[in-house]
């Protein structure tokens, strides 16, 4: 059926099925002209029989009945039914408004004239008593006057009121040739306040906003489009912040991007818990030991907070937070929490009462102060208009009463040190300075004194901003048991997959222990998800010395690829990242002869490493919680096990590459017809260091020594990386086999648990 026939059949309607089925409108049910319908005076006591209107009759193919949904918008008017005033004219596009209009050469005089409406003013705003007004922590929050529904409504109906009907048919025909989510039927059927609701109920209030100034705009109504931007122009700004904020979270990157494989932020997302207090964000269990070297505190269930109340939270003095400090451990998912949180803003689901979100991250700061030599001096007007050119929101930042956020990720990644005391203070958004100068005074609170700031990073780094521009730090703690299991059954939609992954991991109590950061659930899911489609996999629990390889590697690339901008998929090992974990393993197994798992700054000089490349850019270490009395900073692995780890590697690395056996120290023995620098010694010595100290001083490093011979570890994982693809394997492991076969039948009782778990590690087969 063409467009001209289907415009016929709408406007010769019955006139009784027309009062039968109209729509209410969004601000009422709005009585036409035509409505004459009697009113009844009911006397008071009167029983009032209630007339039961008959099911309307089938309508043809071009008949729509019209019921409005639950939108939000709906809602809002559900309440707000007014009767017409005496003598207001409701603009109807029926059959009556198109008399003539097939030949616009023979239009009528009468059609020039502008149609004037006494439609009653929309109402104020309900408040209404559901979730979506505020729960206990006054989420989600009020929007601005100018940018909430009442004000958008009444300034598009004020824009088309003053339409002649010729105009408003041809912008309702232009409408809908331009949106197809509304029907000709849809776009025509009804009066103004009809037409607006509906395309605000099917598009929402942006799309429509957008759309009325666009055919406004098409059909030279330049003038009205031009006031309908100015007056609506604070809540286009959010629009458009929105959109922006949705492209660039809604699809998240877990490591190396695959082209056709996406995960979105709403089908994977698990929130972590997140603290008040800032320890560093290591958890202090282990699988051998009852507690760890040095003690280290863990914050409380009390403290934890939603991401979407970061501030709604209160200083000391009872004023909100204007500068929340996000840390955790590397990989523990801040950039998932911004994700979280704009995706949440943008869509109105929470922080309503933000008039505007802006996401700028260190790493874009960087990228531009490196761009050029020396860098160029830039105020904060244009790196706003550099990073978001078509945003045109300065005059609103600057307001007082402004209340935006600047969310602020990756401060590590800004690499060049901030001078905090001698940085010139800067209050104009239009002076250019160096950008380290820019981003103190940001910081600081000088430029833009209304924003509130949100500024994530890792502990080592975030530690350097004065506390004094500071009004909260909270950390990312990771997944509680239940949030682990969660994220295993969101990322695998076939249940029975999820639960065999959970099963299989959560057999090795180390993995169960580390699955607490959400990068190992990640690395939990790469890994077993694939090869447990396979019946053959899965017999025996997992080695959990391949696992802490992959977590090692994966980390040290992620480190080339943020901090050195190292493509993805070239990431190439260089002799300086291998000394680094080199230094660093010596350095964790003299911190396992010291009984600690603490270091200072003192021990990484000792062994030759940049105090930022051991602590922050590694993404292996943390910087722990120092109260006022301590002098120093102190550190650690970012889990016990993982500093075992380190240190065994350094070991192997050693006597692999440069044929040193570093246990020979602790060994009285010298069996006969074998070298020292044979894998059955140093096994030996190993075995000699751990059965002479306390229970599980150095029993994991064991475990691991072992598992790091085993050629799936050292042939397959780390070729490549530490030494070339042609580097042989480490020979006469059987020897070593039968070595630890003895050592089983001839250990204590409570050692020949672990003695067990060395030879798995050593010759368990995957397939």
């Amino acid at each position: 059926m063409d467009s001209d026939t289907e415009v016929e059949n709408i406007f010769t309607k019955r006139k009784d099925e027309e009062k039968l089925n109209r729509p209410p409108s969004s601000y009422g049910s709005m009585k036409s002209d035509s409505d004459d319908l009697e009113e009844t005076t009911v006397e008071e006591g009167e029983e009032v029989e209630v007339a039961v209107l008959p099911e309307p009759p089938t309508r043809a193919v071009t008949g729509m009945q019209m019921f409005r949904c639950a939108s939000p918008e709906t809602l809002y008017t559900i309440g707000t039914e007014q009767t017409k005033p005496p003598g207001a004219l409701v603009i109807e596009t029926r059959s009556s408004d198109l008399e003539g209009l097939s030949d616009m050469d023979d239009q009528d005089e009468d059609e020039d004239e502008p149609l004037l409406t006494h439609s009653p003013e929309p109402p104020e705003p309900l408040e209404l008593e559901d979730s979506m007004q505020t729960n206990e922590n006054n989420q989600p929050g009020k929007l601005h006057p100018m940018q909430d529904l009442p004000h958008i409504f009444k300034t598009i109906q004020s824009a088309l009121t003053g339409l002649t009907k010729g105009e408003l048919l041809s912008f309702k025909m232009r409408f809908y040739h331009w949106e197809r989510k509304l029907t000709l039927q849809q776009a025509m059927e009804g009066d103004l306040l009809d037409f607006v609701d509906k395309t605000i109920e099917l598009l929402g209030l942006d799309h429509a906003l957008s759309q009325t100034i666009e055919t406004l705009r098409n059909i030279d109504k330049v003038a009205e489009a031009n006031e309908l931007h100015d007056k609506c122009q604070r809540a286009l700004v959010r629009f458009q912040m929105n959109n922006n904020l949705r492209s660039k979270h809604r699809i998240i990157h877990e490591g190396i991007v695959q082209a056709g494989k996406q995960s979105f932020l709403n089908k994977v997302y698990v929130e972590p818990q997140i603290s008040t207090c800032s320890y560093g964000g290591v958890y202090p269990s282990h699988e051998l030991r009852p507690h760890p070297p040095t003690p280290v505190q863990v914050p409380g269930p009390d403290t934890f907070v939603s991401v979407n109340n970061l501030f709604r939270l209160l200083k000391d003095d009872g004023t909100p937070v204007r500068t929340v400090v996000t840390t955790g451990l590397a990989g523990v998912g801040m950039s998932l929490c911004v994700a979280r949180f704009s995706m949440d803003w943008a869509e109105f689901r929470a922080n309503r009462d933000l008039q505007f979100v802006i996401s700028l991250s260190f790493q874009s700061l960087w990228i531009l102060r490196t761009r050029t030599d020396p860098p160029e001096d830039m105020s904060f007007c244009n790196v706003l208009e550099y990073f978001l050119p078509d945003l045109k929101c300065l005059k609103y930042l600057q307001e007082e009463s402004s209340n935006f956020l600047l969310i602020m990720d990756s401060y590590d990644q800004y690499q060049a040190p901030l001078d905090w005391k001698n940085a010139p203070v800067i209050n104009d958004i239009n002076t250019p300075v160096h950008l380290d100068v820019l981003t103190v005074n940001i910081l600081r609170g000088n430029l833009i004194e209304g924003a509130r700031k949100w500024i994530l990073g890792r502990q080592a780094a975030v530690s350097q901003i004065p506390s004094k521009f500071i009004d909260i730090v909270t950390e990312i703690q990771g997944f509680s048991d239940e949030m682990k299991d969660e994220y295993m059954t969101k990322r695998f939609t076939e249940g029975r997959q999820a639960e065999k992954i959970i099963r299989h991991y959560k057999r090795s109590p180390t993995l169960d222990i580390l699955a607490r950061h959400p990068f190992v659930c990640w690395i939990v899911s790469a890994m077993y998800g694939g090869l447990l489609r396979s019946d053959d996999y899965g017999t025996h629990p997992p080695r959990l010395t391949l696992f802490l390889t992959e977590v090692m590697i994966i980390q040290m690339n992620r480190r080339l690829e943020f901090y050195y901008g190292q493509p993805q998929h070239s990431l190439k090992w260089s002799t300086k990242d291998c000394n680094l974990l080199m230094g660093m393993g010596k350095m964790a197994f003299k911190m396992m002869e010291r009984k600690t798992s603490v270091f200072f700054e003192e021990d990484v000089k000792k062994v030759g490493l940049p105090l930022w490349e051991v602590v922050v850019s590694s993404g292996l270490c943390s910087e722990l919680h120092t109260t006022a009395s301590d002098c120093r900073r102190k550190f650690s692995f970012i889990h016990y096990t993982l500093q075992e780890f380190i240190a065994a590697l350094y070991v192997f690395m050693m006597f692999h590459k440069e044929s040193k056996n570093v246990l020979d120290a602790y060994s009285d023995l010298k069996p006969k017809f074998l070298t020292n620098t044979s894998a059955e010694v140093l096994v030996q010595n190993a075995l000699a260091l751990t059965l002479s100290s306390p229970l599980g001083l150095y029993d994991m490093f064991l475990r691991l020594l072992c598992g790091l011979m085993s050629p799936d570890c050292h042939f397959s994982l780390l070729r490549g990386y530490f030494y070339p693809h042609s580097y042989p394997k480490v020979a006469k492991l059987d020897e070593v086999q039968r070595l630890l076969e003895q050592s089983i039948r001839k250990a204590p009782e409570n050692r020949v648990e672990n003695l067990k778990e060395c030879l798995r590690e050593l010759i368990q087969s995957d397939d």
